[in-house]
């Protein structure tokens, strides 16, 4: 690509399709028909994968209509970065320092073989659904119904409540997994993949001291999702008049209109992705402040590992 004087003055050129996310000391990042993931070894080298998107710019029907593709494009990026995310630990894994399987697990793994992990995948990803559910739906309709019978307040009183307690959770659970060694060394993998897209975005050279210039904050990213998702939640669930008398079918209410919340949060990440003006900045100034948190600033060998999954994504002739 080439780069104009005002390009090297720090001026945006152009706003890319291309997506990522952190994983076990590395980026992955998801291209219009590529998608590749670099990992730091323990060895000190960058490995490298790369491997084609089904479908890639002929995706099927509901992956393009908008307020429908929200939610299966939201699915399959879960599905797809959890799998890159327990390839990248395994990576991370010295065969020598691995502990002799128990009797047990040799029987899973007799007994089950190649599909042991993909249970074990599966299960994980059950346990972390219930686990939010319970976090972010049960627990919050609970504590502002029990507010509301100490407190006489109206229901839409009662839903703000409720909305203000799933985002305080969600900021609460995202500040305490900072302080975490591993999840800090996720967060800066996190920065590194976001400065980069963004360099890249600005029609620079991907070189780390180019990188390293720019804002570790992207209004793209998953982090500016999940908050619009819980905000508008608070709407919706006033529009529809969700009963506060019975709150397991309160829940399971929430839990079907939850694809209209993605929808909608879709879209406006789109549009907070794709122009650049005051609309867009009160829409991204929330999940900008949130990653304050979620991201941290890289190193040059965190954002090595940054640019070379991101070269590997770049389509052939630049992106349209």
């Amino acid at each position: 690509m080439k780069v104009s004087a005002e390009n090297s003055a720090g001026k945006e050129i152009f706003k890319s399709k291309i997506g990522g996310q952190a994983v076990i000391e590395g980026v992955m990042m998801r291209g219009i028909d590529k998608a590749s993931m670099a990992n730091r070894m323990p060895d000190g080298s960058i490995d490298l994968e790369i491997w084609d998107i089904k479908g890639g710019k002929d995706l099927p029907w509901y992956r393009k209509i908008p307020f429908v593709r929200g939610v299966f494009n939201f699915v399959i990026s879960m599905i797809d970065g959890y799998k890159c995310l327990m390839r990248s630990m395994n990576k991370q894994l010295d065969e020598d320092e691995e502990e002799e399987p128990t009797k047990f697990e040799k029987w899973l793994e007799e007994k089950l073989g190649d599909k042991l992990m993909p249970i074990v995948m599966g299960i994980s990803m059950v346990f972390g659904v219930v686990l939010a559910l319970a976090l972010f739906m049960a627990a919050p309709s609970f504590v502002s119904k029990g507010l509301g019978k100490l407190i006489p307040m109206s229901a839409v009183v009662k839903n703000i409540i409720e909305g203000l307690l799933k985002i305080a959770i969600f900021i609460g659970y995202t500040a305490l997994t900072a302080l975490m060694n591993d999840m800090r060394r996720l967060y800066e993998y996190h920065g590194a993949e976001h400065k980069t897209i963004t360099c890249y975005e600005h029609g620079q050279e991907l070189t780390p001291e180019n990188v390293m210039k720019h804002c570790r904050f992207h209004p793209r990213c998953g982090t500016s999702f999940i908050f619009l998702v819980l905000f508008i939640s608070i709407f919706v669930n006033t529009v529809f008049r969700l009963s506060w008398d019975n709150v397991f079918l309160r829940v399971i209410c929430k839990l079907a209109l939850l694809p209209v919340v993605m929808g909608i949060a879709y879209e406006l990440i789109r549009l907070a992705g794709k122009y650049d003006n005051i609309a867009t900045k009160i829409i991204s100034a929330p999940g900008l402040w949130i990653q304050r948190i979620t991201t941290r600033e890289p190193d040059e060998k965190e954002i090595e590992c940054a640019i070379a999954a991101l070269k590997a994504v770049i389509p052939e002739g630049g992106e349209q």
